[in-house]
């Protein structure tokens, strides 16, 4: 990297709360935030938005009559641009750039629009604007009144922190000298959770299961995937700010050839690449912790397990994932991974899946890596660092 990144905000909502500090009182609980609901006529795992959360998302959304047809999808966004552009100090008149993803993008309305459609072979006035790729960053730009580019885009499960690779992009060429980055994802709808148990990668209904997604857990015998709600946002700013939470250090991204729509190689070569790049001068042994993508599959666990002991061979880092606790949040996962790897820093203490055993955590942590991977085996890695370790 030409120059090191500040990230000087990031607002979240996910099942874990909204601020910083119910996040990371979630993460110290031990409890996961899964529950069980009926899809398609039959009792299912999700992670959604606690009910006080649904409640502010439905204030917004009567907030103002343009917001009442917005998928939830960007209402989370739009929520969680706010809070972020408040926590940094931003102004409209900044004119920052915004580039936000969603994998699904506005699947309940889709949906919703798309069943209409089959019955009456009509669909309502606004469908079209209100389900295209576009829809959140644009939307988010005019909540926010700023001037600067939007950028909407999907990239699977590696959505979010893709976006901050771009936005690194622009502050780095002198386009912008602050951009809003991240995902939003609210993918319980029973077609997407179709699409995911027809994948044969989500978890099973067992109602006596004390962890039902056993994310990180390599002796697992079946896949224990489970689709979370959530969005995440970065307030990103060139150079080292003095109100920085974390400063991003190196960045790493890479494609790996497909064999199959959903393959992933068996040591992870993407990862391999992606890791390797985000390290950039830095010894493998500088990183103490890496908070993984880890969504709960047997073989997306074990691919990414095994291409971070190829990589980091001399002392594999202390490892964590959130999967276990809110679930896969596709398209939001990534800032999400971001947001607990921010926390562990500023806290200088990991998160222990509780039915793992690893290593010691480390004493004093001065760099975590993230990780995140969409279908198509699209990984991206960001190297973060504590504003103090100069």
């Amino acid at each position: 990297m030409k120059e090191k990144i500040s990230i000087t905000a990031i607002a979240s909502i996910s099942p874990l709360g909204e601020t910083m500090e119910e996040v990371w009182n979630g993460y110290k609980n031990p409890n996961h935030c899964f529950t069980q609901k009926v899809y398609n006529e039959s009792l299912t795992w999700v992670a959604p938005l606690p009910e006080k959360l649904k409640t502010k998302i439905e204030q917004l959304r009567e907030s103002d009559l343009k917001y009442k047809r917005l998928d939830d999808t960007v209402l989370y966004a739009i929520a969680t641009s706010r809070e972020a552009m408040r926590l940094a100090g931003w102004q409209s008149s900044d004119n920052f750039g915004i580039n936000i993803g969603s994998s699904r993008g506005a699947t309940a309305l889709f949906e919703r629009y798309h069943s209409a459609y089959l019955q009456n072979k009509k669909t309502p006035t606004l469908t079209s604007p209100t389900t295209t790729l576009g829809n959140i960053s644009s939307w988010v730009a005019h909540d926010l009144q700023t001037q600067g580019p939007e950028i909407s885009h999907s990239i699977t499960c590696s959505t979010a922190l893709h976006s901050v690779l771009n936005g690194i992009a622009w502050l780095q060429s002198g386009m912008a000298n602050k951009f809003l980055v991240g995902g939003s994802e609210a993918p319980l709808t029973p077609f997407t959770i179709a699409q995911m148990q027809a994948l044969k990668i989500y978890a099973k209904n067992t109602k006596t299961e004390n962890y039902p997604c056993r994310a990180l857990d390599l002796d697992k015998l079946i896949n224990t995937m489970i689709l979370g709600e959530g969005a995440a946002m970065a307030c990103l700013e060139i150079g080292i700010s003095s109100n920085a939470l974390a400063l991003i250090v190196g960045v790493g991204y890479a494609t790996e050839p497909l064999e199959h729509n959903v393959s992933i190689s068996t040591d992870a070569i993407c990862f391999q690449r992606s890791m390797t790049m985000a390290l950039g001068a830095y010894s493998p042994d500088d990183v103490d912790v890496i908070v993984m993508h880890a969504p709960g599959t047997i073989k997306g666990d074990e691919t990414e397990n095994t291409a971070i002991k190829k990589v980091f061979c001399n002392k594999t880092p202390f490892l964590t994932t959130n999967k276990w606790k809110v679930g896969h949040t596709f398209g939001a996962s990534g800032m999400l991974n971001m947001e607990l790897a921010v926390l562990i820093l500023q806290h200088q203490e990991a998160i222990q899946v509780p039915f793992i055993t690893q290593e010691q955590e480390p004493k004093s942590i001065r760099r975590v890596l993230v990780n995140a991977v969409g279908f198509g085996g699209n990984a991206v890695s960001i190297l973060l660092e504590a504003p103090n370790s100069l």
